[in-house]
């Protein structure tokens, strides 16, 4: 018997192409509170294998979606993967095809990139965010007393896969080599708290990168950020532009790509926040390691709109 947590097919996954790609996503709880799962890189909607159905029970309609690129969904034919267009493919998704002009976002990593974007470029759509272990915008006025940098050793990554892609695919050949590059992130690497991911769970989480065109996709936000030509318009965020949403903010402080005083920086970023609140022997992958806290902080921020 497969285990529910590291089951592919625990839940069901639809389709839509309201942005002229196929894209894949997860809808549990229909008609309860919308609640949009956002997950990052090096990750698709199974990181959140843990919350869906806790938070559908509560009474959520939780909406998970694979980015473009990732996990189930169509490499887009523009061949964009930036952060503007991640956020335009869900807007489009939830508040469009979905019919919720508004929605909570959740997300970390990417995800959370591409929350912030919604908040700021379709404010009315995004009634509360709650967020995690995410980049945010560096003020460097305003953040000068933190301690604002990730640890040196881990930023490795973050310039092969933004300056040199097409480099690092090729160089990464085989289904295996693909993999295991993923799992480095899970395990070696220490994005997560030591031993949160076993084995098998490692395997379940890298399974969808073994695909050569899926992995090269996935480097597109990174791309992104060094050349002009790889966003598919200006990005919304912005240095000294806050997010007025309301915003719960946690953090999973034993991550090692995120800088220090992470949880400090998302505070400037959203002002109009709850907490912000350190999870103990909890990292990166938040909705994985520490999967009770966060569904837990979701139910509570958004009670009143369960009671609805």
């Amino acid at each position: 018997m497969v285990d529910a947590e590291i089951d592919p097919g625990r839940f069901a996954t639809r389709f839509a192409s309201p942005r002229g790609f196929r894209q894949a996503y997860v809808q549990e709880g229909a008609g309860g509170a919308p609640l949009v799962l956002l997950h990052g890189w090096p990750e698709t909607k199974r990181i959140w294998w843990r919350n869906i159905e806790p938070l559908a029970q509560s009474g959520f309609e939780v909406i998970v979606p694979d980015l473009r690129g990732f996990g189930e969904s169509d490499v887009a034919p523009d061949r964009f993967q930036d952060v503007a267009a991640h956020a335009r493919d869900i807007h489009a998704l939830v508040a469009g095809h979905l019919d919720h002009p508004r929605a909570t976002l959740v997300a970390g990593d990417l995800g959370g990139a591409v929350a912030l974007d919604l908040c700021l470029r379709f404010p009315d759509f995004a009634q509360r965010l709650v967020l995690f272990n995410a980049p945010v915008p560096y003020d460097a006025e305003a953040m000068a007393k933190l301690n604002t940098r990730g640890h040196r050793e881990a930023g490795d990554y973050f310039l092969r896969q933004g300056r040199d892609p097409d480099g690092l695919a090729a160089d990464l050949a085989t289904p295996d080599q693909r993999r295991r590059y993923i799992a480095t992130f899970y395990t070696s690497r220490f994005w997560g708290h030591p031993g949160s991911f076993s084995a098998d769970a490692v395997d379940f989480q890298t399974e969808p990168f073994a695909d050569p065109a899926k992995l090269r996709a996935s480097f597109g936000a990174y791309e992104s950020v060094f050349s002009e030509a790889a966003r598919s318009e200006p990005p919304m965020v912005a240095a000294h532009r806050r997010v007025a949403t309301e915003t719960l903010i946690l953090f999973g402080a034993s991550d090692h790509v995120m800088p220090p005083d992470w949880d400090a920086m998302a505070a400037v970023a959203c002002p109009n926040h709850v907490g912000p609140f350190r999870v103990r022997e909890a990292g990166h992958f938040l909705q994985w390691e520490a999967a009770d806290v966060l569904n837990g902080a979701i139910r509570a921020f958004c009670r009143d709109l369960l009671e609805r």
